[in-house]
C-alpha cells in the first residue's frame, strides 16, 4: 500500500487521540490501535460499513489481548510503546500497513466471510490478491462490549472523539458503492449525514419466528456527495438492509442470498 498524506494525517489523529483520559471509562480498549479501516481503501472501489471494530480483533474469548501468531493488529504492546503520545512515524505507518493487508493474516473470518459473500456477486472480494473491496467502520475504536450496552454519553464520546476519520477515508479513497450492514448502521449513517436513506419493505427478507410474526426486511437507497460539511469530490451510491448479516438472530441463507441479489440489481454494475 502506497501511505498517502492524507491515509498517514487520519491514523496519526486518531492515535493520538487514544491518549484522552477518559478513553477508558467511555468503554475503548485504550491498549488497541485505532482501525479505520479494514483491507485498503486506495485499491477499493467497493466498501462495507459497520459500526465499530469488535473487541475480538484484540482479544480472545476470554479477554486475553492476541499475541504472536493470533495477533491480528498492532497494540501499544506490539508497538513497544507504553502510550500513545510517543507513537512515531514508523509506528503509524505499521498501523496503516497492518489495517491494510488484515485479510492476508489472520482476519476475523466468523464476521467477514459472511459480508465478503454479500458483495461477491459485484465481483467484490476483501480476500485475495486482487482484493477490491474493504470494510470501514463509523468509529474506529474497539470498545469493551457490545455498541447495545452502551450508554448514550459513550457513544456520543465516540462519535465525538472520531471526528471526520470515517468522511475522510471516503474523500480520499476511490469507493463508489457503500453498503451499510444493519439497522444501526443506516440510523447513525442517517445522522452522520442528515440525510434520511430511501427505506422499502422487502417482504422476501422477513425473518421467520416461532410466533409466526415474522422481523420485516427493510431495503435503503440514497445517493451522496458530501457528509456534513465534508465534499467528497464525487457520488457514492448508499445500499443497505436492516438485518445485521452476523447477528441478527434467524438470518437465513434464503434472506442472504436476496439481500446479495438486490445489491447486485441496484449496484447495476457500473460502480465496481
Amino acid at each position: 500500500m502506497s501511505v498517502t498524506k492524507d491515509i498517514f494525517e487520519i491514523y496519526k489523529l486518531l492515535a493520538i487521540r487514544l491518549s484522552e483520559s477518559r478513553v477508558s471509562a467511555k468503554g475503548v480498549i485504550p491498549w488497541s490501535s485505532p482501525v479505520p479501516s479494514f483491507g485498503n481503501p486506495m485499491s477499493s472501489s467497493v466498501a462495507t460499513l459497520g459500526l465499530n471494530p469488535s473487541c475480538r480483533e484484540f482479544v480472545d474469548k476470554d479477554g486475553k489481548e492476541l499475541d504472536e501468531g493470533l495477533r491480528r493488529l498492532p497494540t501499544l504492546k506490539s508497538l513497544g510503546l507504553d502510550k500513545w503520545e510517543k507513537v512515531n512515524n514508523e509506528q503509524i505507518n505499521i498501523m496503516i500497513k497492518s489495517a491494510s493487508s488484515y485479510f492476508m493474516n489472520n482476519p476475523y473470518d466468523t464476521w467477514f466471510r459472511s459480508l465478503d459473500q454479500i458483495i461477491s456477486l459485484l465481483n467484490a472480494t476483501y480476500y485475495g490478491e486482487k482484493a477490491n473491496a474493504c470494510h470501514l467502520d463509523l468509529i474506529p475504536y474497539a470498545t469493551r462490549c457490545r455498541w447495545t450496552e452502551m450508554s448514550s454519553s459513550q457513544k456520543k464520546f465516540l462519535f465525538d472523539m472520531s471526528e471526520n476519520a470515517f468522511c475522510d477515508l471516503l474523500r480520499v479513497s476511490p469507493v463508489k458503492l457503500l453498503i451499510l450492514n444493519g439497522a444501526s448502521v443506516v440510523r447513525n449513517f442517517e445522522v452522520i449525514t442528515n440525510k434520511s436513506l430511501n427505506a422499502r419493505r422487502m417482504p422476501q427478507w422477513t425473518l421467520p419466528r416461532n410466533n409466526g410474526v415474522g422481523v420485516v426486511g427493510f431495503s435503503y437507497q440514497t445517493i451522496i456527495s458530501r457528509i456534513g460539511d465534508i465534499e467528497l469530490g464525487k457520488k457514492i451510491v448508499v445500499l443497505g438492509y436492516n438485518h445485521n448479516i452476523q447477528s441478527s438472530f434467524g438470518v437465513t441463507k434464503q434472506v442472504k442470498k436476496s439481500i446479495q441479489k438486490w445489491i447486485f440489481e441496484n449496484a447495476n454494475g457500473e460502480f465496481i
